[in-house]
Parts: C-alpha cells; sequence; structure tokens
C-alpha cells in the first residue's frame, strides 16, 4: 500500500517506520514546505499535521478521492463540514482523537460506565489527562471524546477546563515532561470513589493504530471511526 503522510513530525516519523515494518510504501512526507502534491501516486493519506493545515488537507485528500485518515486535533469546530464534504464527493474518512487499541477500548468503557452511573447524583464525575510539554492543546482530544462520552449518558451539559458548575464536567490538564499520555475519570462520593484510567507508555500505540487504520479503510467509502476499524459496540 502506497501511504502518503501528512505532517512529518515525532507521530509522522513513527507512522513510516511502522508501516515500512508492515510492508507499505511511503511515497510522500508532505509537510509545511511543501509546493506540490501528487494525489495520483498515493493509496490512501495519513494526516497528523496542525489544526491550521488539517482541514485543507483532509479535503484535498477527498475531492482527489484519496481515502484519508487524520489524528490532528484542534480543528473539531469544522468536522461536521468535513463530513459533509465527504459525503458531497463520495469520499472515505477517519477521524480519531486516539489511534490506540487500548484507549479505543477504554472509551467503551468510560461511556458504559457513565450509563451505569447516570442516576447516581451523589457521585461528582471528573476527568483528568496527563500529556509531555510539547502537546500544544488542551484538554487532549482524547479527553474531550472521553467528555463527550459522558455527556451523552449523564444530565451533563458541557465539558470546560477547570468547572465548578454543577451542569458542567470539569477537565484538568497538566503538561509535565515527556509523558506519552495519562487519562483518568472519576467518579467521587463521600464514602468512597470508583475510577477507570489508561495509561499509554509511549506513542507507538497510536501511531500502529493509525497505520491499522489506513489499511482497513482501503476501497472503503463513507465517513468511519475507530470503533468501525476494531469492531467495537
Amino acid at each position: 500500500m502506497k501511504i502518503a503522510l501528512f505532517g512529518y513530525g515525532k507521530m509522522g516519523k513513527m507512522i513510516a517506520q511502522l508501516a515500512e515494518n508492515r510492508n507499505h510504501t511511503i511515497v510522500a512526507r508532505i509537510d509545511i514546505d511543501t509546493t506540490a502534491i501528487d494525489y495520483e501516486n498515493m493509496d490512501v493519506a495519513i494526516d497528523f499535521s496542525t489544526p491550521e493545515a488539517a482541514l485543507d488537507n483532509i479535503k484535498g485528500c477527498i475531492k482527489a478521492g484519496v481515502p484519508v485518515i487524520s489524528g490532528t486535533t484542534g480543528w473539531l469546530d469544522r468536522y461536521e463540514e468535513v463530513i459533509n464534504f465527504c459525503n458531497e464527493h463520495d469520499g472515505a474518512f477517519l477521524y480519531a482523537s486516539n489511534f490506540s487499541v487500548g484507549v479505543n477500548v477504554f472509551f467503551e468503557l468510560n461511556q458504559y460506565l457513565a450509563r451505569m452511573m447516570a442516576n447516581l447524583k451523589e457521585y461528582q464525575i471528573t476527568i483528568e489527562e496527563t500529556h509531555h510539554t510539547q502537546k500544544i492543546d488542551a484538554p487532549s482530544g482524547t479527553a474531550i471524546t472521553l467528555a463527550e462520552g459522558i455527556i451523552n449518558e449523564t444530565d451533563y451539559c458541557q465539558w470546560s477546563l477547570e468547572s465548578n458548575n454543577k451542569d458542567t464536567l470539569p477537565i484538568r490538564s497538566n503538561r509535565i515532561g515527556e509523558v506519552a499520555g495519562t487519562h483518568e475519570v472519576t467518579y467521587a462520593g463521600s464514602v468512597d470513589q470508583i475510577q477507570i484510567k489508561h495509561i499509554a507508555h509511549n506513542r507507538e500505540g497510536f501511531a500502529l493504530g493509525a497505520v491499522m487504520a489506513a489499511e482497513w479503510i482501503l476501497a472503503k467509502k463513507g465517513v468511519f471511526s475507530m470503533k468501525d476499524v476494531l469492531n467495537l459496540g
């Protein structure tokens, strides 16, 4: 499979290594200085660029008939626009806030627990995420996905960083050293608490999941998620 990488930072380099280990070919490494893109020479694109570049990268691939995987965060206020664009052009698009297999199982567990706890109002829910100091956005896309899963099952109306509003789910963000990614969801009551937690030991799981998604989406049409790739839920 011929893969084009949009964005060639740490994640792009790790994806390239893992893809080549799985006998795929990296045909393009597209970064800020790239002036011409040969869509004809790629089977699938993987976008780990920047919030400013992601929308054009994704739309360009879809318009050219190239299936595209995106893990770039910080642009999701335009997500519905991309879905509509993909459907209009009969394209293939998959976005994930986190491609790790373990994290996607964690997403399902999070929503299931939220459903179980929805009527137990004595428990206060909080989300805490910790990442390396080079991570630009806060909260993480993974934390936002966790929050949305809880909001879908409970009376919370929205999420916010460090909120004290009872209708708003608080997210705490930490940026420390070289932490690959830790996410905790806590249900705290007066007599006990329940906590679920995912710890990434390194970033390889994110990169591997993105390559798996690229392998899966080839020759498909539509808008997908990692739930489709992993057949979850």
